[in-house]
């Protein structure tokens, strides 16, 4: 049964918010001035705002909701594990029932030898736990000099002080004295904006081999590991070139240097399998995960670890840990939402059903006279907006003036869709039915219409 939430008017709501809410990745002055959209509830892929507004939600929150909104059986199973222990702590010899059976569930997703879970609030968190435990991890060998992690260049890997260091976002780099040390950034696998006359193919491998002269310059014996997303999220959904993974792989093996997949968006089924490593084709020592492992519906993230890695932290005390580590309403909830990921086959409808649907419509978007590229893997994708395809061209104005307006034409037409520059990105819940694409491609193809006009007018479509 849907229910109407009472709620203030929307102009007093926008006004108690812009005076105590400081919101993430924002600009408080500007939101206040404008007013933030107040989102009221929500079922299956819509939103509904305080206006009355139904929005379809093509970034399934931020990446995260993955069974889709409305779902009861996990209302239901977090109030039942709200008054059978509403909380209780992992730490002094102690465990509880919901973080031993989702370890163990979670141990028999995972591919590999990836059976033990450290667990954190968020993925961010997740992120410096991995730092800790790789340096741990060559100390506890005999090797303590083994400490710079690679990563790349516009890599996204979360905001805390050591996830924003492993993430490769200038802006993020620019505020707080980050990067950390002993974390280096080579370029990433983008062959729309960097591949210049190379193929995709020829980048792709030139690409992976910046980490072998990386590892080269900074010393073997000093580089801990590799971080990566399977196919990069916040950096605008950019999927390697098909040499590029194979090529990673190859040079980890070499050089025994441990490979960290953040799995945070790709895990649970956005690409088609149960976690973005096994899409790719690549064999991770740890995976960060997080939002689908709950579909957002509580916080939780973690790092699946390796059985020689986790043997070899295990043997000591590490002494690290978060007051939320394994909270047992999260670990509920996710195992309840794992449960409906797999009995209700989501992942085979998206690698079945919703994925090649989505990807002949979203593909069919190059038509467009400001297309230039789009790119998907299962239900993650992106497209280029250029002048000019033939010259992958980007405009005269400011990178992300044209993604902005855009952004703005799809919120005016109901539809959530990002822009990362002048990329527009989508991750919509895993359970999207055809219908529902066809209302997205409709409301992206109406707001491309209206950036196209907006930016001739203006004298930007150059």
């Amino acid at each position: 049964m849907n229910m109407i939430t009472n709620h203030l008017p929307t102009a007093e709501l926008q006004a108690l918010d812009a005076a105590h809410h400081m919101h993430p990745f924002s600009n408080q002055k500007e939101l206040a001035d404008r007013g933030a959209r107040v989102i009221t509830r929500a079922s299956g892929v819509t939103l509904t705002d305080s206006e009355g507004n139904e929005i379809l939600d093509a970034m399934a929150g931020l990446w995260c909701v993955n069974i889709g909104y409305g779902r009861d059986e996990l209302a239901d199973v977090a109030a039942r594990q709200m008054r059978e222990l509403p909380y209780y702590n992992t730490f002094f010899m102690t465990t509880h029932a919901p973080v031993i059976a989702l370890s163990a569930k979670l141990a028999e997703l995972a591919p590999g030898d990836l059976n033990h879970v450290f667990y954190a609030g968020s993925g961010s968190e997740a992120n410096d736990t991995n730092i800790r435990m790789v340096r741990h991890y060559w100390s506890a060998k005999g090797k303590p000099e083994k400490k710079i992690i690679i990563s790349r260049q516009n890599a996204y890997h979360g905001s805390t002080l050591g996830g924003a260091s492993l993430g490769g976002m200038i802006p993020m780099h620019q505020q707080g004295g980050l990067p950390i040390p002993d974390v280096h950034h080579i370029p990433q696998p983008n062959w729309w904006a960097e591949g210049g006359d190379m193929s995709p193919e020829e980048f792709g491998l030139a690409r992976a081999q910046e980490l072998e002269k990386a590892i080269e310059e900074l010393g073997e014996d000093r580089v801990a590991a590799f971080i990566a997303e399977p196919i990069q999220g916040a950096g605008g959904v950019i999927v390697p070139p098909e040499t590029y993974f194979p090529e990673i792989q190859r040079i980890c093996d070499k050089y025994d240097i441990l490979l960290i997949a953040d799995e945070v968006i790709c895990g649970f089924g956005r690409t088609g399998n149960w976690f973005g490593s096994q899409t790719v084709g690549w064999k991770p020592h740890i995976m960060t995960i997080a939002k689908g492992l709950s579909s957002g519906y509580a916080p939780i993230g973690g790092s699946i670890v390796c059985d020689e890695v986790a043997e070899v932290v295990g043997a000591t005390e590490f002494n690290h840990g978060y007051t939320y580590s394994g909270h047992p309403v999260a670990a509920a909830v996710a195992l309840e939402n794992l449960r409906i990921l797999e009995e209700e086959n989501i992942i085979g409808h998206v690698r079945d059903v919703a994925a090649p649907y989505l990807k002949k419509k979203w593909e069919s978007l190059t038509d467009h006279p400001l297309v230039g590229e789009a790119k998907i893997v299962g239900m993650m994708g992106s497209i280029a907006l250029t002048p000019n395809k033939e010259a992958r061209a980007p405009f005269a104005a400011d990178a992300g003036t044209v993604g902005l307006i855009c952004r703005e034409n799809c919120f005016a037409n109901n539809l959530v869709m990002r822009h990362v520059g002048d990329r527009m990105i989508i991750s919509p819940p895993l359970v999207m039915q055809p219908d529902e694409i066809d209302t997205l491609i409709e409301r992206a193809t109406r707001a491309l219409d209206q950036t196209y006009e907006r930016i001739k007018s203006e004298g930007l479509y150059k």
